[in-house]
């Protein structure tokens, strides 16, 4: 009984069903209408409808193809005005030998090459500076004239900082007149109206013909860009001018009617859907107009309406007896997945009309985030790699079980069964004097290549493996190995050739530490930390390095470290007394003290940061703010990229002692007169009390250094002997004019009674009383 109940009450919701209901009464009527004149209606009816859709929803993809491409190009126009905002790009190129400063050059070498590979349009780029001689990078460095340097001085005389144009003026009639590449000029700097040069970007013709190409999904047919002068910019057709293109061109100019919109084209029997828009550019509108035939946009609807015919003369035999159990058969799949995604019962509850609505909402959504999804991790998994990497080398992950972390390395595509891990520390130093200042400027520059030439390098001896940037010129590398692969042999051959390599291009010094083997995913923060540390004892000179931690079967023990406090109080003395070579001699004896007991870096690190502290201390007890000297550098960072001692005495001499002594000097000029009549003004008011240089200094917010500089410039003589003349002066006058005890006026002058005997008869020639005794000598003659 309760299964006949169950069973009423199925039919009962099968029946509320509209598509049930409209399903089993249409097979009802094709019981009793022939099927062929169904199947012709339909084809005949319904295909105008269809076609009319499937157009529309060609125009629309047309459309959203469009904004594709104009936001590729939106792109260019934006990156090649950042690039004309460089600072290297400035006007002062006009003014640079780019023969006798080759380092400059080959920067700007690396800038070009550095934004031709930033966009996969890019054919090539060219820097023009209107100098003396003119010159052109393509991106090597040529000196033009003649013709040609006419040709690139038109770039200038445009008034326009960014413009579109063809390489080659040819006129519009030729065949191959859609063969000439697509530049991008900006001119430099970037926003001068006097430019002295310009930057020019060309497209690659046949890459960008395959980008207009995509506007149609179709082989046939064919798609152009015009500018707003209706000239022909770029075709995917070859025909050029004369061909299709040319009698389509001349029925867009009669059917073109607002910024957008289509027409149906007839040509040679042949009907095409043609499509067309606007993209805005700079200082311009480009129009793209796009052509399919129309028999392949509607030739699934054709081969759909023959096959109901067919189908429905068939069907017409069987249909009357198979009407109930078909309109079942067919009804319940699609009763399963209804209750399957209608998860809101949005159907159930009457929201909505019929089960297909449903289908299709539920299906968009999902189609539109996997297509989402896949993008997002298409683009993104290397990022996603790193990313997950740092954090885990980092410690983040620390709370994840093996487990969890293998499986989240396997999903990224890492192969981990039977694999042992690795971590690779490459870090860049000894730099040279030449390179120093490139180094400033493009230290980015270098982390990229550091990072480009080990990942280069990795792909040839690792099958996984991958590196971090970690921005401080080193990069690290977590290499996933077979176990039963020799590893450490191809890990001295890999570090010996990226070590030979990183020499001739950076030409620079390098410590490579390599960590020991594990088999763990948790055991690899533990790795990084050991990398970290061990290169801390590598040696203290510029020379390359190779610290293997698996041989090492111990670290090395700490040295105590010997910090010579006497020299360290000489060198602030002689950088007070503004002495720079002297300070850079008791540099050197510094370091030499430093590294007697040994040359490792972690036995001499500590005292050259204790050093730089207590420089930065008497800076900062000067009134003076470190960034004001250093321009908002992280000194510290810099001590931790120097890996030689002189290099260490020349960075701490010409980059933090004289600065600082040029600041104070500098000031000295402009605060000096001010500073020393205000000290002269306490000297007259406290002349009689335990005075000082150091006492006055701290009165006028200033050291005892400058002040004294101060005083001899200004008055001629230092603080003492200007303090003791004036002593001096006003005990005289006390000798004549009082008769007060000579050890009371010694005390109302700032002396003690046996000091100012000693003093007085030195600057006067007599002790204070043989002085007075001729006072009263002469009063008595009188």
């Amino acid at each position: 009984m309760l299964n006949f109940f169950n069973k009423a009450q199925k039919k009962q919701e099968r029946f509320k069903s509209r598509y049930f209901r409209n399903n089993f009464i249409l097979i009802l009527v094709v019981t009793f209408i022939p099927g062929l004149i169904s199947g012709v209606g339909i084809y005949w009816f319904g295909v105008h409808e269809v076609e009319k859709s499937l157009v529309n929803l060609h125009e629309e993809q047309i459309y959203q193809r469009a904004e594709n491409i104009n936001d590729q190009l939106d792109y260019l126009e934006i990156s090649l005005s950042n690039w004309a905002f460089e600072p290297r790009f400035s006007a002062a190129l006009a003014d640079i030998d780019f023969v006798t400063e080759f380092q400059e050059t080959r920067d700007i070498i690396g800038s070009l090459l550095v934004l031709q590979g930033s966009h996969p349009l890019i054919d090539h780029v060219e820097l023009f500076v209107d100098s003396n001689p003119p010159v052109l990078f393509q991106p090597s460095y040529n000196v033009i004239a003649g013709e040609e340097y006419d040709f690139y001085r038109t770039f200038l005389s445009s008034h326009k900082n960014i413009d579109w144009n063809r390489l080659y003026e040819i006129p519009e009639e030729t065949d191959f007149a859609d063969s000439m590449p697509l530049v991008l000029t900006h001119t430099l700097p970037g926003n001068s109206s006097n430019p002295i040069g310009s930057i020019i970007v060309t497209l690659n013709r046949n890459k960008t013909a395959e980008l207009i190409k995509t506007l149609t999904p179709y082989n046939q047919g064919a798609t152009f860009l015009i500018n707003s002068e209706n000239r022909l910019l770029v075709s995917d057709n070859s025909t050029g001018e004369t061909g299709f293109v040319g009698h389509l061109r001349e029925r867009f100019q009669e059917e073109v009617n607002g910024s957008q919109g289509s027409f149906v084209f007839q040509h040679e029997d042949e009907s095409y859907s043609v499509s067309y828009g606007t993209m805005r550019r700079i200082n311009s509108e480009w129009t793209y107009v796009s052509a399919a035939p129309m028999s392949l946009i509607t030739s699934p609807l054709v081969l759909i309406s023959q096959i109901i015919i067919v189908i429905s003369s068939a069907g017409l035999l069987v249909a009357l007896i198979l009407t109930w159990v078909a309109s079942k058969r067919i009804y319940s799949p699609l009763a399963k997945l209804v209750k399957v995604l209608d998860t809101e019962r949005n159907w159930n509850e009457g929201k909505l009309e019929d089960e297909f609505t449903l289908i299709e909402k539920q299906f968009k959504e999902l189609s539109n985030e996997s297509l989402s999804l896949q993008n997002r991790l298409t683009t993104q998994l290397p990022q996603l790699k790193n990313s997950f990497l740092t954090q885990l080398i980092q410690g983040y992950l620390y709370h994840y079980k093996e487990e969890e972390l293998r499986e989240r390395m396997q999903q990224y595509g890492w192969e981990l069964k039977d694999h042992c891990f690795v971590i690779i520390d490459i870090q860049v130093s000894g730099v040279k004097d030449s390179e120093k200042e490139a180094l400033k400027q493009g230290e980015s520059l270098v982390a990229f290549a550091l990072t480009n030439i080990a990942e280069e390098a990795s792909e040839q001896h690792f099958k996984q493996c991958n590196v971090l940037n970690l921005y401080d010129l080193s990069a690290v590398l977590l290499v996933v190995h077979p176990r039963q692969e020799k590893l450490r042999d191809e890990l001295q051959l890999f570090s010996k050739e990226i070590m030979d390599v990183l020499n001739r291009v950076l030409e620079m010094q390098v410590t490579i530490t390599i960590s020991k083997t594990e088999e763990n995913v948790k055991r690899i923060p533990y790795l990084f930390e050991d990398v970290r540390k061990g290169k801390r004892y590598r040696n203290f000179e510029n020379q390359n390095q190779i610290i293997d931690l698996q041989i090492m079967e111990s670290i090395t023990e700490i040295s105590p470290i010997h910090y010579p406090f006497e020299i360290e109080k000489e060198i602030l003395q002689a950088i007070r007394m503004g002495q720079i070579n002297e300070t850079e001699k008791l540099i050197e004896m510094f370091i030499e003290e430093v590294t007697e007991l040994g040359v490792k870096d972690i036995n001499i690190k500590p005292g050259i940061t204790q050093l730089y502290s207590s420089i930065q201390h008497e800076i900062i007890h000067a009134g003076i703010h470190p960034d004001e000297i250093f321009d908002g550098k992280n000194m510290f960072e810099e001590v931790a990229l120097i890996g030689e001692p002189k290099q260490m005495i020349r960075w701490l001499t010409d980059e933090v002692i004289t600065p600082f002594i040029e600041t104070l000097e500098g000031r000295v000029n402009i605060e000096m007169k001010q500073i020393v009549v205000q000290v002269c003004s306490i000297i007259q008011a406290k002349y009689m009390e335990d005075i000082s240089l150091e006492s006055c200094a701290e009165d006028v917010h200033t050291n005892p250094y400058t002040l004294s500089k101060a005083f001899k410039k200004v008055i001629g003589v230092n603080f003492i002997e200007y303090l003791t003349t004036l002593r001096l002066d006003k005990a005289k006058e006390l000798l004549l004019n009082t008769d007060l005890k000579i050890n009371d006026i010694a005390e109302q002058v700032g002396y003690r009674h046996s000091y100012f005997n000693r003093i007085f008869k030195k600057h006067i020639g007599v002790p204070p009383s043989q002085f007075r005794k001729r006072r009263n000598d002469s009063t008595q003659v009188k």
